[in-house]
């Protein structure tokens, strides 16, 4: 009798029960709201964006005004007014006030125009940094689900054979104790159930550990998940050609394109600082008088203006760079290091973006061999167990037997369950990786849970 409700506990621990708390798209929406991972990302792209209006403004009219007032001791006789003529006072006070407003418009400045291309690619690489970040949330927000979701799952396995081991320790010790058993089958069983009771800790653990990695991510606490439900879909991943992904992957996926950008805007780097070489033109609009007064209060104009009246400069300066101590030539150095350097990143970024995208397409393939494997080892384990029990019974097997097949069962329940919430995320994990995952692919995963 006990030993069936052995085969009882396992059993129910390989069934999952409907639920009906949250979903993986509750998570995402929680996950969209509060991440401060994607939160983090917007803002850089926010401020980085900033950088175009700013290296605009060089390129674009820059006016601005300006008002002075001084004041000059007067002593002697022979002070003059701003007119060359003796004022006729020989202490006092003599006030100036000038006003003016001038517009500098740049006409040619290559180092600038250069630079403005530069800031245009640094948001346009940092825009698909973004996207890479926001394409990430759907893969992070998934593997925090189902890790929580396959954690549940060890858990019930570990609990179901920690008490199947409780049962078989309290049938070794009443056989012992009527006669009918070595004292040997005692001391496996208590063995085996003592460490039963270490590993569910372990999985309890685990499980209370993931549970808070999903709430850093979503920004709330985690309550009952949907679990995966039985059938899943086995079908391979379309197209069935591992090398339309890798080129899929090397035209969309954003972490890639973000390289390249990176590259152009390092090479637009470089021509501002060679442009630094080059002649400047701008052109120059000044309007401005000057008026002075005495301290008796007799008003007279003086300097180029006259009387107190406005007037205009207009200008077209051209600056020619000669020589600046070696730093432009420094400038031009250290922009075709970083150029250099971001063409490697993009390599390497090229490289792995390629192994990631063959190894998911390869994981999804044999994941579904490992979900139906998975599946067959299961269902053989469990016979397993009911033979070693029939024969525990009749004396042709013994207490270890019992113990080793339940042990195996177990296994074989874990590893399937790990198989098949790892399948789900490796087919998300390849659209990621072609950089085609979208909010509908959560949903069709989301479809999946019961």
């Amino acid at each position: 009798m006990r030993l069936k409700l052995l085969t009882l506990a396992l059993s129910l621990a390989a069934v999952s029960l409907p639920s009906h708390g949250e979903d993986l798209l509750d998570a995402y929406r929680q996950a969209r709201a509060n991440d401060p991972v994607l939160a983090q990302a917007d803002a850089t792209r926010l401020a980085v964006r900033e950088g175009i209006p700013q290296a605009r403004a060089l390129l674009l009219p820059q006016i601005s005004a300006g008002m002075s007032l001084q004041q000059q001791s007067l002593s002697g006789n022979n002070s003059l007014n701003g007119t060359g003529v003796n004022s006729g006072i020989t202490s006092g006070h003599e006030r100036t006030r000038s006003i003016s407003a001038s517009v500098d418009q740049t006409i040619l400045n290559l180092s600038d125009i250069a630079s403005l291309q530069a800031a245009h690619s640094t948001y346009d690489a940092q825009e698909k940094t973004y996207e890479a970040a926001a394409q990430e949330l759907f893969v992070r927000v998934a593997s925090a689900y189902f890790t929580v979701l396959n954690d549940q799952e060890q858990v019930a396995y570990a609990k179901a054979n920690e008490e199947a081991y409780r049962v078989t320790y309290d049938q070794a010790e009443q056989q012992y104790k009527v006669g009918i058993a070595a004292v040997t089958n005692v001391y496996q069983a208590k063995s085996y159930y003592e460490a039963a009771k270490a590993t569910t800790v372990t999985y309890e653990n685990t499980l209370a550990n993931d549970r808070q990695a999903l709430s850093v991510i979503t920004g709330k606490p985690v309550g009952d998940l949907k679990k995966l439900r039985d059938d899943l879909p086995m079908t391979p991943p379309s197209p069935a050609d591992p090398q339309a992904w890798v080129d899929s992957s090397l035209k969309n996926n954003p972490t890639l394109m973000s390289a390249q950008l990176s590259v152009d805007a390092a090479e637009h780097n470089i021509n501002a600082a060679r442009a630094n070489h080059l002649p400047t033109i701008t052109a120059s609009l000044t309007r401005a008088k000057s008026t002075a007064w005495l301290e008796n209060g007799s008003y007279n104009a003086f300097g180029s203006v006259g009387n107190g009246r406005y007037g205009n400069t207009i200008g077209v300066t051209l600056s020619v760079p000669i020589f600046e101590g070696g730093a432009t030539q420094a400038k031009v150095r250290q922009n075709i290091y970083q150029r250099d350097e971001a063409q490697d990143s993009l390599e390497l970024t090229r490289r792995q973006t390629i192994q990631n995208t063959l190894n998911y397409y390869n994981s999804v393939l044999a994941g579904i061999s490992e979900v139906e494997s998975g599946k067959a080892a299961v269902d053989s384990a469990q016979k397993a167990v009911d033979a070693t029990k029939a024969g525990f019974q009749v004396g042709t097997q013994i207490m270890l037997d019992v113990l080793n097949s339940i042990q195996q069962l177990t296994q074989a329940q874990s590893t399937y369950s790990t198989a098949r919430h790892q399948l789900v995320l490796n087919r998300l994990l390849l659209k990621e990786s072609a950089g085609t995952i979208t909010y509908d692919d959560l949903q069709s995963v989301n479809s999946l849970l019961q």
